[in-house]
């Protein structure tokens, strides 16, 4: 069963300046470690309820061109995906298997903590058949206690006053084919964004926004057609109101009550 979003995935070009500039700018940085293939290291921001950001950098720029992100490293940098979390990843796979998703996985995966503690996980994936990206999460299941993967106890050292993941806001050229597949992933109707041309998604407390990108003028318009349908911004939180760019990513943060309900998208 789905039980909530588990974290963000931030691409940056080198994981220490990035960690330094998210320092800056207000939040708690802790390193991460190494992934398991050994071509990508990251550090964590956690947050209060147990969700985080993940800044994740190539080790090498030997990186293989069919890694999932490796056009987002040619890119630069910026929100590339994020993850929701299972207690049950088996079953939810055959459950999407059997609504038509194209579900790849569950397939293993780690990392080693700089204290040498090895983690370990399970994800699914969706990919479709000719290989392209797809605008659709990431599953994950741990194997090892997620307490070790996520370690609660940097949650409330930030100097923003930023408490919980709220929501992500995922940019879609066609907003009736892809709410009719994110139904079928998450089992569950979308009810009316905040306008006629987006939808929302509620789990765990927290929600997705599905918003067409309309006109190629628009903030979406452009983002889509310079990066692709996919994670657009992430709406924490906590207050003041404002939106901070940091390596590309868009990070809304309002206050707890505003952040109930969904940007101005």
């Amino acid at each position: 069963m789905l039980r909530s979003i588990d974290h963000i995935v931030i691409v940056v070009p080198e994981l220490i300046p990035a960690m330094e500039d998210f320092g800056r700018a207000g939040f708690a940085v802790i390193p991460g470690g190494e992934h398991a293939d050994g071509l990508t290291h990251n550090a964590l921001i956690v947050l209060a309820d147990g969700s985080y950001l993940e800044l994740i950098a190539f080790k090498s720029q030997d990186i293989p061109p069919a890694h999932q992100w490796a056009a987002w490293h040619q890119r630069g940098s910026g929100l590339v995906a994020f993850a929701l979390l299972s207690d049950d990843l088996a079953t939810d796979a055959g459950a999407w298997r059997e609504r038509g998703l194209p579900v790849a996985g569950p397939r293993d995966g780690g990392r080693q903590r700089p204290d040498g503690q090895t983690l370990a996980w399970s994800t699914v994936i969706f990919a479709a058949p000719d290989g392209q990206a797809m605008p659709l999460p990431f599953v994950i299941q741990d194997a090892t206690p997620r307490a070790l993967r996520v370690p609660a106890e940097s949650a409330t050292q930030h100097r923003l006053p930023v408490r919980r993941l709220a929501g992500v806001t995922v940019a879609v050229r066609d907003l009736a084919l892809w709410s009719r597949t994110y139904a079928d992933l998450l089992g569950q109707p979308g009810t009316q964004g905040i306008s006629a041309h987006s939808l929302r998604f509620d789990i765990g407390g927290q929600w997705i926004l599905l918003a067409s990108a309309g006109q190629s003028e628009s903030d979406l318009g452009r983002y889509v057609d310079a990066c692709g349908e996919g994670i657009y911004e992430v709406t924490l939180a906590g207050g003041p109101s404002t939106t901070l760019l940091l390596h590309d990513a868009r990070l809304r943060i309002e206050s707890a009550q505003q952040a109930k309900g969904v940007g101005g998208h």
